[in-house]
């Protein structure tokens, strides 16, 4: 990933900004300017609570190039409490057992490193089950 789009996503990544259609209030993630719901311009920033649950879930054993340091490792879909569902890793799980319904929380962690020990150290969210206060 070049440095550019890494600022660019800034946002999107470590606050999970998504967009909200001002016509019909549709919350949309990622952000696409654009609303799927009833296709007017929604460019409206939208701060998520970070907050949903799992709506279902794999274990990666062969992880793809960049990722491989990480393998085994869990990947999602979580429905957010907004609405919308995106895909993301879970993370400091133990020896809790993952079930479809189970509330997660977003948490920013490192995704993995661009290039040589020098290079772009990536963060961005992953979800991890939810501290029940």
């Amino acid at each position: 990933m070049e440095i550019p789009r890494h600022w660019r996503l800034k946002k999107q990544r470590y606050g999970l900004v998504g967009e909200v259609c001002p016509h019909c209030e549709y919350k949309i993630f990622p952000p696409r300017d654009v609303c799927p719901n009833c296709g007017d311009e929604a460019k409206e920033q939208f701060a998520f609570s970070g907050k949903g649950e799992v709506y279902s879930f794999t274990t990666v054993y062969e992880a793809p190039a960049g990722f491989d340091a990480n393998a085994p490792y869990t990947v999602a879909i979580v429905k957010l409490e907004e609405g919308p569902m995106l895909t993301a890793q879970l993370t400091d799980l133990g020896e809790q057992p993952i079930e479809i319904g189970m509330p997660v929380e977003m948490v920013t962690r490192k995704m993995r490193n661009d290039g040589d020990e020098r290079g772009l150290i990536v963060y961005g969210y992953k979800f991890r089950p939810a501290v029940i206060a």
